[in-house]
């Protein structure tokens, strides 16, 4: 099929219409709309970049295309003025942006109207083009998204120095286009990445806390703010043997893949350990175990194991901490207190202190076990020597916000606590945050 500009070859070829094959090329079509500057109102950059084009060739009218498969889109224009700057584009046909396509590379003209490469072009006389240079817009691809072209009413000759820095400019085009694409593909992922990340640690938590008959529970996930990837923080509340129950909470060293396998590891472990044994301590002895066996990586974790089972006058259990924060324990009175004897982190020693330690809940007390998110919580400061002379949230106040949580549910100690630990923080999270109360109603 014959050229629509009869003395140019295009490699390749032509479409039915004479024009190059190339423009209608389903990749490069998609390069073009992946720009999202398609109909999209004029800017600065590229303003500038065209202006700049026609201030150095001395030429009238100079122009940033986009070229789909049916015009030719200004996405900036100078010397162009009425309706066609209002119309803001032309048809394919009537642009001279499909040779560049077709060429893959860039082409000037000294005078169109006698250059057999371009005289039959049906804008020559309409558009009044004396001479014409452009140079292709690009997509890291190579696919030829566009051109930055200029035009001359009268023919010309184009000094080297002219075209050598129209193709400058036209980089210049092409790398904007291209860094604005990799910043949204950039923030795609990031979003993608907390998505997956948030959609892991869900996985790693129960889905819905299980009830413990006559005892009100409840829990919170409080995930660190702008958090990417899935960390270690986990709770677990199930049944065990009899009326028997365990309460679970731990806390991995560092965040990623690997954190969330030792996660996985540890929830599970203490799963099937509290089954076999009524001691916290001989459950965390169990898990320490495998941690140990488990040489995936050289992380560590901390938790605190709770077994207990309703009474007819409260709650009677055992706790073991290793070397997790101590759960604190709400007398109906208002009294709180932390409870537990420090013990051996765990999957680090083979000789670990682990201690089992007995308490009783009565009419209105409360459980609250917790990660280190909350006692280490800090408002953000913009500058880090601030941030530094913050003091974090401490235990000391969240004992007193706990104490507050006067005749409040399980579920409403959690809602509490959350939105005093939010204030504290000006809704940043500097760390995940898990809570977990279990409580026995008022008489």
């Amino acid at each position: 099929m014959r050229s629509r500009v009869g003395a140019l070859t295009f490699p390749g070829g032509v479409r039915a219409d004479g024009l190059p094959a190339a423009v209608a090329e389903a990749g490069r079509l998609a390069a073009v709309a992946a720009t999202g500057l398609l109909d999209t109102g004029p800017e600065p950059t590229f303003d500038d970049l065209a202006a700049l084009a026609a201030q150095i060739t001395g030429c009238q009218r100079a122009f940033v295309t986009l070229v789909d498969a049916r015009r030719s889109f200004w996405k900036a224009s100078v010397g162009v003025s009425g309706e066609a700057a209002a119309r803001r584009g032309t048809s394919v046909e009537e642009s001279f942006c499909y040779l560049l396509i077709g060429l893959g590379e860039g082409l000037a003209v000294g005078d169109v109207a006698a250059d057999p490469r371009t005289r039959e072009h049906p804008s020559v006389r309409p558009m009044k083009i004396g001479a014409w240079a452009g140079q292709p817009i690009l997509a890291p691809g190579g696919e030829v998204l566009g051109s930055l072209c200029v035009i001359d009413e009268n023919p010309r000759v184009w000094a080297p120095q002219e075209l050598s820095t129209l193709g400058t400019l036209a980089r210049a085009v092409s790398n904007e286009i291209n860094l604005r694409s990799a910043l949204a593909s950039a923030r795609d992922a990031e979003r993608t990445s907390a998505a997956l990340a948030r959609s892991l640690q869900d996985s790693l938590l129960p889905p819905v806390l299980d009830e413990i008959p006559t005892l009100q529970t409840a829990a919170s996930y409080l995930p660190a703010a702008g958090g990417t990837t899935v960390v270690g923080d986990f709770y677990d509340l199930f049944r065990t043997t009899g009326r028997w129950w365990c309460a679970v909470m731990g806390d991995v060293c560092g965040k990623g893949v690997d954190a969330a396998k030792l996660t996985a590891l540890a929830r599970y472990t203490l799963r099937a350990e509290a089954t076999q044994h009524r001691s916290p301590a001989a459950v965390c002895e169990r898990l320490n175990s495998a941690l140990l066996a488990y040489r995936g990586n050289d992380r560590f974790l901390t938790a605190v194991c709770v077994m207990l089972r309703p009474t007819a006058d409260g709650v009677e259990g055992r706790l073991c901490l290793a070397g997790h924060p101590p759960p604190l324990v709400r007398r109906a009175a208002g009294a709180v207190a932390p409870v537990g004897e420090p013990g051996t982190l765990l999957g680090v020693l083979d000789d670990v202190h682990l201690v089992d330690t007995p308490f009783r809940l009565g009419p209105g007390d409360a459980l609250l076990l917790y990660t280190d998110g909350a006692t280490e919580a800090r408002p953000r400061r913009r500058d880090q020597a601030a941030a530094a002379g913050v003091p974090m949230f401490g235990e000391e106040a969240l004992e007193a916000a706990f104490a507050r949580c006067e005749d409040l549910a399980a579920t409403g100690v959690v809602a509490s606590l959350g939105e005093e630990l939010s204030r504290y923080s000006g809704d940043w999270a500097s760390d995940d945050t898990a809570l977990l109360v279990i409580r026995v109603p008022p008489a």
